[in-house]
């Protein structure tokens, strides 16, 4: 039998094995939590969901998405030909073995595109370790098989170089299969799976789907302690990952020199997994300022813990911004996995940071994280006599305040919004004293006890009035009572002021007038960008009032966090840098003269940033700048003479 008529015999010998690592793997899955999933929906839409949804973010590294697109289309090209070979007439047919050939040429081509890629230098943000060995494997495998093929194809007779083709490509592509559990190649099962499986499918079909899960609060353990404490499925997507350190790069804690990597994370929960893990094999950017851990796992052994895997601080560093999540081109949910962790901590061990036990403490005592009276979340509008739909009963626009109504710096901008409804004559309303905190900073912080009583207790409120939308300046505000109150029974029309303003200015209700000689750089909210999808409203507003808008070098869904989410400002998690003076870095570096933002916790951090900087505006202090800048010129314009008869004009006889 000559050494093309072999090659389909290693092909299937590669599958076998591949299929028996891949097993050995599929076993811990197992033990994780049932999940339920729509396999014949998530099986149907894998080719989309691979070929679209995956390469649309692997797109935005051009080299990486030509690179893959090469070399895994060859890979599955020459060992799908290469195993039809097998059939008697294919397999005796020079211009199908040609067409092997010629597959693996192109997988060839893809070797030395993944080579290039690592060596002689690796990127700092791609992982080494068994990741160097494989464009080795792949280049046998694709250089031993176009040997064999090849040479079959042309008709030349030369049996010691055909049969080292054989070998090459045997050695090559059972290396490749070897590493399906524990080596680069796992992710392509393991990604597959997840893609069809996925914990969010609704994130491919145009969702945000960015909300938590409501947690069982009669369930025997709280909160996610093991690995066997993770759906099933979660298990996958851990193993999806290929390292790229696209997480990595876009993480505000990990630039910030906090003892966070998302990557690092997902490889040592992915390690935990196997039965006396440990994380030695890890061969990428590890924690900044790292905390020293045993580095020891198990399905059933605790995670976080110095005798663990992960350090409690690693877990606390993060802002829950979700940059993680937008980047992977896996579409892993890396934020799900540490609030499910965080959950654990605080609600089964109450081990929290201890300025974030005080704020939970004020929280569950007095429904504000500041413990403040709910009745002076008002005392910013003295003077402007806000309606109470206590006494009003209903309104059009219920406004919800926020967190950010207790700070006076805020206090500012929620005037200005005030203003700019009675002058554009809006119905609106306040709850006043009956409106509680939203719970985001409490489930943030994985005290969902607390979240689901302030949700409820915030429904049953609601409820008791009649209004047509709720609106507010505050994103996080926004997220909990539009996307995570459906859960507790509260399905709310809730708009950001930002849409709500350009709806005014477009329907002609709000007459803007001009700041134009203003430079603005707009500063997106991660959780009104990333998590709600809304990054057209804020800039459509600034272009209507005439700023000349600068872009900074992140922004929209890819826009670079505060640092205020999560809790991360309460956990206060120490570093080499702060995160808004990195972005506030980023600001300056565009030459505006003003940061734009529109979040009550973006105010608060960047106006927190010292030394010389642009200064920090909301965009309805510079709305109702422009409208009041358009009063003025128009109080200024000399009255219009009545028009002349036409008999006055013409000359007299």
């Amino acid at each position: 039998m000559t050494p093309a008529a072999l090659l389909p015999y290693v092909v299937l010998a590669m599958l076998a094995l591949a299929a028996l690592q891949a097993w050995r793997r599929f076993r811990h899955w197992r033990a994780g939590r049932p999940a339920l999933v729509d396999w014949a929906r998530g099986l149907v839409a894998l080719p989309k969901r691979y070929l679209v949804d995956v390469h649309h973010v692997v797109a935005r590294d051009a080299y990486a998405s030509r690179m893959h697109m090469v070399v895994a289309g060859g890979l599955l090209a020459a060992s799908a030909l290469s195993v039809l070979t097998a059939v008697p007439p294919l397999g005796q047919s020079r211009i199908w073995l040609g067409l092997v050939a010629l597959a693996f040429a192109v997988t060839l081509a893809g070797a030395l595109l993944v080579g290039a890629r690592r060596y002689p230098q690796r990127p700092r943000r791609l992982s080494g370790g068994r990741f160097q060995i494989l464009p080795i494997l792949l280049l046998a495998y694709a250089l031993g098989g176009l040997l064999t093929a090849g040479l079959a194809a042309a008709g030349a007779s030369l049996p010691p170089l055909s049969a080292l083709g054989l070998l090459l490509a045997a050695a090559g592509g059972l290396g490749l299969a070897w590493q399906v559990r524990a080596g680069p190649m796992r992710h392509a099962l393991a990604g597959a799976i997840h893609l069809a499986a996925h914990p969010r499918p609704g994130r491919f079909e145009g969702e945000r789907a960015s909300a938590l899960r409501p947690l069982d609060l009669d369930a025997p353990k709280l909160g996610v302690e093991t690995p066997a404490d993770l759906a099933w499925n979660q298990l996958a997507g851990l193993d999806a990952c290929i390292q790229c350190g696209r997480c990595e790069t876009a993480c505000p804690a990990f630039a910030a020199g906090q003892p966070l990597n998302p990557k690092r994370l997902i490889q040592d929960l992915a390690a935990a997994i196997a039965p006396e893990a440990d994380n030695r094999h890890y061969a990428g950017s590890p924690y900044p300022e790292a905390r020293p851990v045993a580095g020891i796992g198990g399905l059933t052994r605790p995670v976080i813990g110095a005798d663990a895997m992960i350090h409690p601080d690693t877990l606390w560093s993060c802002t829950t911004c979700r940059a993680c999540v937008e980047e992977c081109p896996m579409m892993i949910e890396h934020v799900d996995a540490i609030v499910g962790l965080r959950r654990f901590q605080t609600l089964e061990l109450g081990a929290v940071p201890m300025k974030a036990a005080e704020t939970l403490g004020e929280l569950r005592g007095a429904d504000e994280p500041g413990g403040r009276a709910l009745a002076a979340r008002t005392d910013f509008a003295a003077g402007l006599d806000l309606p109470r739909l206590a006494d009003t009963g209903t309104c059009d626009v219920l406004l919800w305040l926020g967190e950010g109504a207790y700070d006076l710096r805020y206090g500012r901008t929620l005037r200005a919004l005030v203003t700019l409804l009675r002058r554009a004559g809006v119905d609106f309303a306040v709850l006043g004293a009956e409106e509680r905190d939203c719970g985001d900073t409490a489930r943030r912080l994985g005290d969902e006890a607390t979240f689901q009583r302030l949700a409820r207790d915030n429904v049953a409120t609601l409820t008791r009035y009649r209004f047509a939308r709720i609106l507010t300046a505050d994103p996080h505000a926004l997220h909990a009572l539009r996307n995570e109150y459906p859960a507790f029974g509260g399905t709310f029309d809730v708009v950001h002021h930002t849409a709500f303003l350009l709806e005014l200015i477009e329907a002609g209700r709000l007459p803007a007038g001009s700041v134009a000689g203003l430079s603005v750089a707009y500063h997106d909210p991660c959780y009104l960008g990333r998590y709600n999808g809304e990054v057209e409203a804020p800039r459509a507003l600034l272009d209507r009032i005439g700023a000349e808008r600068r872009e900074m070098a992140r922004s929209g869904r890819r826009s670079m966090c505060c640092g205020g989410g999560g809790g991360a400002p309460i956990s206060d998690i120490a570093g080499e840098r702060r995160i808004p003076d990195i972005r506030m870095g980023q600001a300056k570096d565009t030459g505006a003269g003003i940061v734009a933002v529109a979040c009550p916790t973006c105010t608060a951090m960047l106006e927190g940033v010292t030394g010389e900087r642009p200064d920090v505006r909301d965009i309805a202090e510079l709305v109702l700048q422009a409208v009041d800048a358009g009063a003025q010129a128009a109080s200024a314009r000399p009255p219009v003479a009545a028009a002349m008869p036409m008999s006055a004009l013409e000359p007299a006889e």
